[in-house]
């Protein structure tokens, strides 16, 4: 295989999982007796850009489907966190009646439904049908396609150019890399401005999160590579920002390399000697991810199977890639953990993909009293802490398993 950026073969390898079905392909219930599409879930490094990138096997199409069940607003935290995105863009850009933004990957209109209540004018871009219909019930006006520069220069002749655009948590989903970030560049007004979030490589590596890899995550990354594919397409990295967010995330603002005013700052220069200084632009600094996913697998597995032994009973909380990844992985299934909670309606009376745990409501928790229940998506935590607090009314403990298994609401319960 070759980088997907700049076309170097690849030879690197950060991290072998096996393999396992589109992390968001859950089942109904009549499609149980029929076989899941399993793919190879392996991460390459490019030693020339330093884009860290899955294998190819599968394609967009067949991970974005109209029945994508992701919906951003079913997190609380998260729509603090794009409210408060929406006050700092407003303020720091001065935003108003006068100017539109555009968000690609709108989903289900979690973000721009703040851009909207205060008169902006916005657009939304988003390829699966489900979330789009639900960003639409909030009044949202919706593009619904994959973006790239023919979709740009489209939207561009409909008069539908961007003094912002905001792109949180997509990048890393999209195949064709160079196209995308290409779309910016032409979809951008001359002084217009975009930003991007996405998971810090850093993070990941330093963190072990290797739940966080899955088919629907094309690539992972580094300011460093980012800042490489940006000059290579038209935009210049001018700004960043450090977030909690995923389990440590990058905010990047950038503008087109031929028109943008925007002073470079410090920030830049500090993480891209952060990431060096952690030898992401070396050989070294990639090397143990896979043992430590390992060590995480058998500690999970270890715990699940003594639990199982002391006839105590095990449920899970979220429904999510984080959840999907990790199951297939170590090769969980309903005979260690009985089932899964997950607020999304779209996903309840579903099954997990490869692992076949039931999703449903979290009255289950309350009617069966599990002894754990099982965190899948980590960073939320603490917000699951607060949610799910009356577990502790019979003794439930919360537990996670990345980057070490821990009991959240109760000291180490192992010994």
């Amino acid at each position: 295989m070759r980088c997907r950026h700049c076309n170097k073969k690849l030879t690197l390898s950060l991290v072998d999982l096996g393999t396992a079905p589109p992390s968001n392909a859950y089942l109904t219930e009549d499609r149980l007796d029929h076989p899941e599409l399993w793919f190879p879930l392996r991460v390459l490094v490019c030693d020339r850009c330093w884009l860290v990138q899955t294998e190819d096997f599968a394609r967009a199409d067949e991970l974005f489907d109209a029945d994508y069940a992701y919906f951003s607003g079913f997190s609380s935290s998260w729509l603090v966190h794009s409210e408060r995105y929406v006050d700092a863009m407003v303020e720091r850009f001065e935003l108003g009646e006068d100017n539109h933004v555009v968000e690609i990957a709108a989903n289900d209109g979690y973000l721009l439904q703040y851009v909207k209540e205060r008169g902006i004018p916005c657009t939304g871009v988003e390829p699966t049908a489900s979330t789009a219909a639900a960003a639409r019930k909030k009044g949202i006006s919706v593009v619904e396609d994959f973006f790239g520069v023919e979709l740009a220069n489209r939207m561009k002749s409909e008069g539908l150019s961007a003094d912002l655009m905001a792109a949180n948590n997509v990048l890393a989903h999209v195949p064709d890399i160079n196209d995308f970030v290409a779309g910016f560049t032409k979809l951008l007004k001359p002084e217009g401005v975009a930003t991007f979030e996405f998971p810090h490589l850093l993070k990941m590596i330093e963190q072990s999160q290797f739940d966080t890899i899955y088919h629907e995550h094309f690539s992972y990354l580094s300011l460093t590579a980012v800042q490489c594919i940006f000059e290579a397409n038209g935009l210049t990295v001018f700004d960043v920002e450090e977030l909690p967010t995923h389990g440590g995330s990058l905010r990047v603002f950038a503008q087109s390399s031929d028109h943008g005013s925007h002073i470079l700052k410090s920030s830049v220069v500090t993480i891209l000697d952060m990431e060096a200084a952690a030898g992401l632009t070396r050989f070294e600094g990639y090397v143990g991810f896979q043992e430590r996913a390992d060590r995480i697998k058998d500690e999970l597995l270890e715990f699940l199977i003594k639990t199982k032994r002391e006839g105590k009973r095990v449920a899970a909380y979220g429904a999510a890639a984080k959840g999907n990844t990790l199951m297939n992985y170590a090769g969980i299934g309903p005979d260690l953990i009985e089932f899964v909670v997950d607020r999304n309606p779209a996903k309840a009376g579903k099954y997990m993909p490869g692992s076949r745990l039931p999703i449903v409501g979290e009255e289950r928790i309350r009617e069966t009293k599990p002894d754990y229940v099982l965190v899948l998506p980590w960073n939320l935590c603490e917000e699951l802490t607060k949610q799910m607090h009356y577990i502790s009314d019979w003794g439930g403990v919360l537990v996670v398993a990345v980057p070490n298994l821990k009991f959240v609401n109760e000291k180490d319960t192992r010994s």
